[in-house]
């Protein structure tokens, strides 16, 4: 509440001060608002409601600068933007699981054809000490081809160790993206985790039929088989399939075989090592082949465009002038 003075009578006349409240004297005329015998204010006061204020705080007011131009440096500023158009942030897109397997199958097709090459030479030196062996029975050999004997074996047993670890990194990786596509062309998920497929490949016991069991569904479903159909493998996938089971039980036989003591033990490890050796480098040549079926199966369809014709016309009376004319000797 405010106390606002009472609003003067709307006549010509002033109003007449009214009687002091403290002395009970009248003031005269034109003594002011104040009483000249104690000072009391002599306006009468009214009181008048107004509404609290709300608790919202009150918006603050920007001071306003005056515009005083573009701004000004002392010394060329050493930063800024680069001259190149505005680019927004880019989309993230989702890349097919083909596109990701065409990226894993090519670097893997050349690893497994050096693998393989790599592999016919450890082969191939293992032959070579095992005639050396032979030889040695009845004479001592010379250092020069022992030399080069153990050095091959050990350039090739190295060499063909390592590529295939690599390809076994490749072929797991490739698988796994592999049966993402295939998944995707079919419009399914996949049946088996990440977790499963890498034991398959890994885990012994696992890795003899989980292998040819997941290449033979990404077989399945590149071939538009109906997805609750088993699936039923290719003769080129058996083969691989059997190639791979019996380098796997003879690579175990190999280790096992290295444990045991003697001079023919010693001779006929040589011998199931280059039988390992060469069988290493016919399963990664018939991989290469799986590989680039499989792929083949999971590359869209493209429309084959064929000509065909629809109608022969006679030529016109202007077309036999002309060839009529073309025909007459000048």
């Amino acid at each position: 509440m405010s106390p606002t003075p009472p609003s003067r009578p709307s006549g010509g006349t002033p109003a007449r001060p009214p009687a002091c409240s403290r002395c009970g004297r009248v003031a005269p005329s034109g003594s002011g608002p104040f009483c000249p015998y104690c000072g009391r204010y002599l306006a009468a006061l009214a009181w008048v409601a107004e509404p609290p204020p709300d608790g919202r705080p009150r918006p603050s007011v920007r001071p306003r600068f005056r515009y005083t131009g573009p701004p000004r440096y002392r010394e060329v500023p050493r930063w800024g933007f680069p001259p190149l158009p505005w680019r927004g942030e880019p989309e993230v897109e989702h890349e097919p699981a083909l596109e990701r397997a065409r990226r894993v199958a090519h670097p893997l097709d050349v690893l497994l054809r050096v693998t393989a090459a790599v592999a016919v030479v450890a082969g191939l030196a293992e032959i070579l000490r095992y005639v050396l062996l032979l030889l040695s029975r009845s004479d001592a050999l010379p250092a020069g081809p022992v030399a080069f004997s153990d050095a091959a074996v050990a350039f090739g047993g190295w060499a063909s160790l390592a590529g295939l670890v690599g390809c076994g990194v490749l072929i797991v990786l490739w698988t796994l993206r592999a049966r993402e596509a295939a998944a995707e062309r079919t419009g399914t998920v996949p049946s088996r985790p990440v977790a499963a497929v890498v034991a398959g490949w890994v885990v012994p016991g696992l890795n003899l039929s989980l292998p040819g069991s997941l290449l033979a569904e990404i077989e399945h479903a590149g071939l538009d088989r109906p997805p609750a159909e088993r699936p039923r493998p290719s003769r080129l996938l058996l083969v691989w399939w059997a190639m791979w089971a019996a380098g796997v039980v003879l690579g175990v036989v190999v280790f096992l075989w290295s444990f045991r003591a003697g001079v023919q033990a010693m001779a006929d490890g040589v011998v199931l090592h280059a039988v390992l050796d060469l069988l290493a480098a016919a399963t990664a040549l018939v991989t290469v082949r799986v590989l680039r079926h499989l792929m083949a199966l999971l590359e869209p369809a493209r429309p084959v465009r064929r000509e065909t014709l629809v109608a022969v016309r006679a030529p016109g009376p202007a077309a036999e002038r002309v060839a009529r004319d073309a025909t007459v000797a000048p």
